[in-house]
């Protein structure tokens, strides 16, 4: 048999590039376009179970049939659109065949097309440059993931509107954000929704990979999200919670913060299967309220912490860093020092567990005083998982909710009002449930809880009660004669008998309605 001509060699090279990017013949039912009318599908799916290939042949489909020419690619951020949606492994670039790939302008965030068709590149952190381009096809990856997945996904809405058909894919590891349930909840209307696990895709991912995740998440909560793709309720018993998370959380801090700090709850060890390092940006209003600002957490070497806290640190100029130094001591503060000489560290060493430490702030979280400033997932998850009898076990270390606890303390305890700072320091939960969950409604049951004797073992109702005003400088619980411990209240209050008075004179309380004096 001849050679075949270079026109004939084309055709068969064609032919064969088409066979082997028929993603129609690899693609599972649930990685494919669903049939029918729809405006959005949404492919919810664990870690690795293909939703990255998905995206990318779906976009790649429209575009080839020309139902496609104007593009709209969005990511967490920036680098997350260009390493995974257009350069990464399952990316754009990477599936395309060789007789339609397209070209890549990292200075002009656009990807081109042979017949035209454009891609533009959007992250969530700057929703508002979705607000001019128009669009007919739309591909948004990692919603969950994003800070500000509500603007982020109704600024790509309001855009997508070229066309006959314009539509989008939203392709997540789920989170039980209140973004992504709206969108469920839609379901069977203008939604369709597709669901897989990382194990339906087990055949294209490494066997150490899978070996090391089944070792450490294989029946646990993060598991069932992560992997199982489970859209999970709150944790019973957690000290946070999603609805509380989200009712409080705002799009931007104050104007003026009184203080800002950095967090961090350093890692003893780096590597694939070692702790993260808990970085987290936290500030105090002129109203009082904390504010969470930014979440920087990762599995790092401790060159590499300290470089990403240095960063932080001047990203958001803040005033300090406050680290806990229970594990590497001095060396924490000069791992910081070798980034930036002058660094303000403070180093803080843990002489409580940490549920007695999350405590207080997770009260001050149901209260309304503490606001996320966007969605922080990773830091979420955690918070929203961690319960009063948390025991640490491989792969359930909470760096990121021990750094945030750092921050907030450090915020309070420095100048916070005299509110933000009382309720930081008291120990009322491990004291009595009942006053805790009184003080959660408002001053009235809390009063009513703690002076009309409704906490048991709080007072002796058979005893007269005396109100005396705390010192500026205390709060928290004072020990009673009779071995009692009196919570003060949020006024600075404690509620006492008789008895106990002349103690409290001598360390300087004084009867509530005595006139308070500055230490």
């Amino acid at each position: 048999m001849s050679n075949p001509s270079p026109d004939n060699a084309s055709i068969f090279g064609r032919f064969a590039d088409a066979l082997e990017s028929d993603w129609a013949s690899k693609a599972r039912q649930e990685q494919l376009p669903p049939a029918g009318s729809w405006h959005t599908w949404c492919y919810v799916a664990g870690r690795g179970a293909g939703k990255t290939r998905s995206g990318a042949e779906w976009i790649r489909a429209r575009v080839e049939a020309g139902i496609a020419r104007r593009v709209h690619l969005i990511a967490p951020t920036a680098a997350d659109c260009r390493d995974v949606m257009v350069e990464g492994e399952s990316g754009i670039i990477a599936t395309a065949p060789n007789h339609f790939r397209p070209t890549y302008y990292p200075s002009l965030r656009k990807v081109e097309w042979p017949n035209g068709a454009i891609a533009l590149l959007f992250s969530s952190d700057e929703p508002d440059r979705l607000r001019g381009p128009q669009c007919d096809s739309a591909w948004i990856d990692e919603l969950c993931a994003m800070r500000q997945p509500t603007d982020t996904l109704d600024m790509c809405m309001f855009g997508l509107r070229l066309g006959a058909n314009p539509q989008c894919l939203i392709t997540t590891t789920p989170r039980p954000i209140k973004c992504l349930k709206d969108l469920l909840a839609r379901e069977g209307q203008d939604v369709v929704v597709t669901r897989s696990s990382t194990f339906a895709n087990a055949k294209n991912l490494a066997k150490p990979f899978l070996d090391s995740i089944l070792r450490k998440y294989a029946g646990t909560r993060l598991g069932a999200q992560e992997l199982e793709a489970t859209i999970l309720d709150d944790t019973p018993g957690a000290l946070w919670s999603w609805e509380v998370l989200d009712a409080y959380r705002v799009k931007e801090p104050p104007a003026t913060l009184r203080r800002v700090v950095v967090a961090i709850d350093p890692a003893v060890t780096s590597g694939e299967d070692a702790d993260e390092t808990g970085i987290v940006v936290c500030g105090v209003g002129e109203d009082g309220h904390g504010y969470v600002l930014d979440d920087r957490s990762g599995r790092y070497a401790p060159e590499e912490w300290a470089k990403e806290a240095v960063a932080a640190y001047r990203r958001h100029r803040a005033d300090s860093v406050v680290a806990e130094a229970n594990q590497g001591g001095e060396l924490v503060s000069q791992n910081l020092k070798a980034i930036e000489a002058n660094l303000p560290v403070k180093l803080v060493h843990a002489s409580r567990g940490k549920v007695t430490r999350a405590d207080p702030i997770s009260t001050l979280y149901a209260r309304g005083r503490v606001h996320h400033v966007g969605v922080f997932a990773d830091l979420e998850s955690q918070m929203t998982s961690f319960t009063p009898d948390f025991v640490r076990s491989r792969g359930n270390s909470p760096d990121r909710v021990d750094a945030l606890v750092w921050g907030l303390t450090e915020c309070a305890l420095d100048g916070g009002d005299p509110y933000f700072l009382t309720w930081i320091a008291r120990e009322a939960a491990k004291l009595n449930a009942v006053a805790v969950e009184a003080a959660s409604r408002g001053r009235a049951a809390f009063d009513a809880a703690v002076f009309d004797n409704t906490v048991p073992g709080r007072v002796d109702p058979k005893m007269p009660v005396v109100k005396m005003r705390a010192p500026p400088t205390w709060c928290g619980t004072v020990f009673l004669r009779n071995g009692a411990k009196g919570l003060i209240d949020p006024d600075g209050i404690l509620a006492a008998h008789d008895e106990d008075v002349a103690a409290l004179r001598s360390i300087g309380f004084l009867p509530a309605d005595a006139e308070a004096v500055a230490p």
